[in-house]
């Protein structure tokens, strides 16, 4: 088979949407690569994350390849592209993040799948601007109306999608994303030593690690720990955003500037030895399309709690422990709770790894493809 990517996000983003793309190109190239793959990318720049993807003999990278669409690259991507994709037609498209080409219907002989990830900017509209809204909420409905297949990330998106967009549900399929296998891996103790002096970390500490936004909503956590017994700092792993301020300004009026370390330029290579030396990983956020910390933090034997409401529970699966997500009494119980009960802990590490196994590379990467094979034989 050929199959086509719309593949920005895997060169481009390092987070999110990108290890997503990266995570699917990658499983794809290793475990089936009598296929070719063509990652069509709008811009070419230096410091591209494909990495070894880039030197793969079955992948291959395609640019715009006029003057006017190398000016006009964001353009090329929803429009430009159509006819490279006529002149060398995948048998399958994929849009990687939520959208498709809007002409790519115009493309005689090719399927065409989209992985919707979430559509929190409906559920959640105040954490959006109204302007973003109005530009998801076009591309990614166009996506699924028009595309052959809609992949969702989680059933809980699959629900969002047929509820607010009107998809039917046999068009949809679940497919799970996977985390980094770096996670999969126990770091040896001299470097977890190394990375712990680096950071300057304590010996023992809770966890947060994901974007530092309303929606994620780490002041939950700042609140409980005023009410725990717990006395614990809090490592934050996440860029520094204006909610940062906001989360600053809480620490400093409870004086709990000596309990708080913040992390936002933490290398991406030393996340497995910062999880691995945490006590208890803690994700609130209001709503999520997956949740791949919270798996992150399940390979490296970690308890997690996370929060009810979305789909946090199908990451976390029914070893972890959700909470209200306007609570943070009950989270201050509930790290109590895991913190001085040992054999609930051992309960939930290895309850969570036996979940983590059903987000294996290999296994969804097997899926995916046979959701493929279904598409193309479908009239």
């Amino acid at each position: 088979m050929i199959i086509g990517f719309d593949a920005k996000r895997a060169a481009n983003n390092k987070t999110g949407l990108g290890n997503y793309s990266r995570f699917i190109i990658e499983g794809l190239s290793q475990y089936y690569p009598n296929n070719n793959y063509l990652l069509y990318i709008p811009k070419k720049r230096s410091n591209s994350l494909l990495g070894e993807l880039e030197n793969h003999s079955n992948c291959q990278i395609t640019y715009p390849d006029s003057c006017i669409w190398k000016k006009a690259s964001s353009l090329w991507r929803v429009y430009g592209i159509k006819s490279q994709l006529k002149r060398l037609t995948p048998n399958l498209f994929h849009g990687l993040s939520n959208e498709l080409p809007i002409n790519i219907a115009h493309v005689e002989g090719m399927k065409t799948i989209v992985t919707i990830h979430d559509l929190i900017f409906l559920r959640y509209p105040h954490f959006y601007k109204p302007i973003d809204r109005k530009i998801y909420a076009y591309k990614f409905k166009k996506a699924a109306t028009i595309a052959d297949k809609v992949i969702a990330v989680s059933e809980c998106t699959k629900k969002d999608i047929i509820d607010y967009f009107g998809i039917p549900q046999e068009k949809i399929e679940v497919i799970y994303q996977g985390c980094d296998k770096s996670f999969q891996t126990e770091i040896p103790s001299e470097k977890r030593e190394e990375v712990r002096q680096h950071y300057t970390l304590p010996s023992n500490y809770l966890l947060y690690v994901g974007s530092i936004e309303d929606r994620k909503n780490l002041m939950l956590i700042v609140k409980a720990m005023t009410k725990s017994r717990c006395q614990l700092p809090l490592v934050v792993v996440g860029k520094f955003t204006s909610y940062t301020r906001e989360v600053i300004q809480y620490i400093n009026k409870h004086n709990l500037n000596e309990r708080i370390i913040m992390l936002h330029d933490a290398s991406f290579k030393d996340f497995p030895a910062i999880y691995q030396m945490a006590s208890i990983f803690i994700y609130p956020s209001f709503f999520e399309g997956f949740g791949i910390p919270i798996l992150e933090a399940l390979y490296s034997k970690v308890p997690v709690i996370a929060a009810k409401g979305s789909c946090l529970e199908e990451a976390g699966g029914e070893g972890s422990l959700y909470v209200n997500p306007k609570d943070p009494d009950e989270l201050a119980q509930t790290i109590d709770r895991v913190l001085n009960d040992e054999s609930l802990r051992e309960t939930m590490i290895e309850k969570g790894l036996e979940h983590a196994s059903k987000f294996d590379h290999a296994l969804l990467t097997h899926q995916l493809m046979e959701c493929y094979k279904r598409v193309l034989i479908e009239q």
